[in-house]
C-alpha cells in the first residue's frame, strides 16, 4: 500500500472513530518532540548511582510482583530516602506497597488517593477499586485519605512533610498538578519529593511526566532533580551529589542480590 493510500486509510478511520487521534498524540516520538519545544537544554535529568546516593545499597522490601507495582529498586529507594525523615505523604496508592514500605522506617505516614466511590464513577473495574489500599490498611497506623488531588484542600493540612511521593494519575496535566499542590503547600526546605514513572524503564524517560514535573514546580529548583539510576524514579533534594549522564543503553556497573521469600 502507497504512503498517500496508508494516510487516506488513516484520515478515514480516524473521522469513523475520533478516539484513534490520541494514540498518535500520545506517541513516545510525538510527547518527546513536544517536551524538546520547551526544554531543549534538558532532554534527560543527571543521573544518581545508588551508591553514591547512600553510600551502600542494602534494603529488604516487600513486594507482590503485580501489574502497576513498582520496582523493587523504587521501593528501595524510597525505604533509603526514609531513613532519618519523620513524615511522609503520598499521592496515588494503588495496592499501598510503597508506603507499606515506608511505614517500617517512618512512623508517620499518609495517603491520598481517590475513593472507591469515585474510582468506579469513572468507569473502572469494582475490583480494581477493591484493591486500592489493600496491602498498606493492614497496618493501622498509615493514615488513609480519600479525595481528588485536583480539588483536595492540601493547605487544610496544615502541615509540611519530609518525604512526598507522587504516584497518581501519569498524565501530563495531573504530573503539574499534583506536582504544583505539593510544592504550594507540602514542600518544607528540607524536603524531598519523589515522582513514580519518571520512566517507562530505567533507561527510558517518560516525557509526558518529565514536562509536568518541570511545568509544576518553581524554574529555580529544576537544578535539584535527578534520576535514580536502575529505578523509574526523579527525585528533588538539596545537596552536592556526584551524578552521571543518562545513557538510554548501559553497561551494567553492578548486579543487585535478590533473595525471593513468600511471606503470608
Amino acid at each position: 500500500m502507497s504512503k498517500i493510500k496508508k494516510t487516506f486509510q488513516a484520515l478515514q478511520n480516524i473521522v469513523q472513530e475520533p478516539s484513534l487521534l490520541n494514540l498518535v498524540l500520545n506517541d513516545k516520538d510525538v510527547r518527546k518532540k513536544d517536551f524538546l519545544k520547551k526544554y531543549s537544554h534538558l532532554e534527560t535529568l543527571p543521573q544518581i548511582n545508588l551508591l553514591d546516593l547512600s553510600g551502600g545499597f542494602d534494603e529488604t522490601v516487600d513486594i507482590c510482583f503485580l501489574d502497576g507495582a513498582s520496582l523493587p529498586t523504587d521501593l528501595g529507594l524510597l525505604k533509603t530516602l526514609a531513613k532519618g525523615k519523620k513524615s511522609y505523604f503520598e499521592i496515588g496508592t494503588w495496592r499501598g506497597e510503597s508506603v507499606w514500605n515506608v511505614a517500617k522506617v517512618i512512623d508517620d505516614c499518609t495517603t491520598l488517593n481517590l475513593s472507591k466511590e469515585e474510582i468506579i464513577a469513572l468507569g473502572i473495574d469494582k475490583k480494581y477499586a477493591e484493591l486500592h489500599g489493600i496491602i498498606s490498611k493492614k497496618n493501622p497506623s498509615i493514615l488513609h485519605l480519600e479525595g481528588n488531588s485536583k480539588t483536595f484542600d492540601f493547605g487544610g493540612l496544615k502541615k509540611k512533610y519530609d518525604l512526598i511521593f507522587i504516584d497518581g494519575d501519569h498524565s501530563y496535566e495531573m504530573v503539574r498538578n499534583d506536582t504544583q499542590k505539593v510544592f504550594q503547600n507540602l514542600v518544607h526546605e528540607n524536603s524531598v519529593v519523589v515522582w513514580h514513572d519518571y520512566a517507562y524503564n530505567p533507561e527510558k524517560v517518560r516525557y509526558e511526566v518529565f514536562k509536568g514535573i518541570l511545568d509544576g514546580m518553581p524554574e529555580d529548583f529544576h537544578k535539584n532533580l535527578y534520576h535514580i539510576q536502575n529505578s523509574l524514579c526523579a527525585v528533588f533534594m538539596k545537596g552536592d551529589f556526584k551524578t552521571e549522564k543518562f545513557q538510554n543503553l548501559n553497561e551494567p556497573e553492578f548486579l543487585f542480590e535478590v533473595n525471593l521469600k513468600i511471606k503470608k
